[in-house]
């Protein structure tokens, strides 16, 4: 049972630095917008943005619960 705790929280760690780098690859892809007329496009890409950053703390979570 340690053993596949301890491979659950490693993979769940990967996980989340995954996603925390694509939500940072995501944020950065609103930045040519900012300040344009498409709001739109700044809007819906900080969504996701935001989103990421959910599944990123509940990864988090996971982990601590795991560990």
């Amino acid at each position: 049972m340690a053993a596949s705790l301890e491979r659950t929280s490693s993979e769940l760690s990967t996980i989340a630095d995954n996603v925390g780098r694509y939500r940072e690859r995501v944020a950065g892809l609103a930045e040519p917008f900012v300040g344009t007329e498409r709001d739109d496009i700044v809007g819906v890409i900080h969504e996701a943005e935001r989103q990421l950053r959910s599944a990123e703390r509940t990864l988090q979570r996971a982990i601590r619960q795991v560990g």
